[in-house]
């Protein structure tokens, strides 16, 4: 469908929400500083044949500005996929875009990463109707400075101190976002624990969509995270190194094996006496 010679938006927040009553999401990670807007299209197709659920386009550096734009025109032409914008400031804005996630990185210790960069921004979602998909953003500890969390001066989310992440996604949830993501960063050495997940995940659903990514290498780590309660995986550099891994990790989220034992048990619950 075309509307004045370019592509109809696609309506996202009704999509993900038909889509994720089928199966577990994914979304594939697209950073325009790391390749041409060519090479990009390439890789969207990629996701597609492999599976992928929608395309999600931005970065941490400011250099993705010089092929934001381009890229995501082009995208918009070659693939039939909702492409949801991940700005890291107001500029890294598209009009073909379908929508943005309109974030607040809520463990900042920076203000213009709170709430100034959306002030600044906000005219301009208005001005290029761009579906606004309200998302808290929160950093975990993952054994690594990622570049997330150098660039937004944050202060990560200790692994072993889940409660924070659930206070967080709980003060997100009172104030109307209707996604919390949940993010160990490109390059992490390990990503968001499962106990995490779970718990933030019982604190606030049905109302948000729990997104988790950062460290997911392989079906095995993404299987455990969609039976933890994640309802979308994103992925990016590994649509670059290994399409057919990417490929497993999707048809390991539709379809996760229950195990036999859970590794977030009655005993961690108890232990933090979280009830919902």
């Amino acid at each position: 469908m075309r509307l004045f010679g370019k592509k109809a938006k696609i309506k996202v927040l009704k999509y993900i929400r038909k889509k994720r009553k089928g199966h577990v999401l994914h979304f594939t990670l697209i950073d325009p500083d790391k390749q041409s807007p060519q090479k990009a299209v390439e890789l969207a197709k990629q996701a597609k044949e492999a599976g992928t659920d929608a395309i999600m386009v931005g970065g941490s550096h400011a250099a993705q500005l010089i092929y934001l734009e381009e890229t995501v025109s082009k995208i918009k032409e070659e693939i039939d996929l909702p492409i949801i914008l991940f700005p890291s400031t107001h500029s890294a804005l598209s009009p073909n875009a379908d929508a943005i996630f309109f974030m607040s990185l809520l463990n900042s210790r920076s203000p213009q990463y709170l709430i100034e960069e959306q002030m600044r921004g906000a005219v301009l979602v208005k001005s290029y109707t761009l579906e606004a998909l309200p998302m808290a953003y929160l950093i975990i500890e993952s054994g690594t400075t990622t570049s997330a969390a150098w660039a937004g001066d944050v202060k990560p989310i200790p692994r072993e101190k889940p409660e924070f992440a659930v206070a967080y996604a709980l003060a997100a949830k009172y104030f109307g976002m209707r996604f919390v993501y949940l993010e160990a960063g490109s390059g992490a050495k390990y990503p968001v624990p499962n106990q995490m997940i779970s718990l933030v995940k019982k604190a606030v659903s049905p109302d948000m969509f729990v997104v988790v990514g950062g460290g997911i290498r392989d079906e095995h780590t993404a299987a455990e995270k969609a039976r933890a309660g994640a309802d979308i995986i994103v992925t990016g550099s590994v649509v670059e190194s290994n399409p057919e891994k990417l490929r497993a990790i999707i048809q390991a989220i539709r379809n996760p094996k229950k195990e036999k034992k859970e590794r977030e048990g009655p005993s961690f619950l108890k232990k933090y006496k979280l009830k919902f």
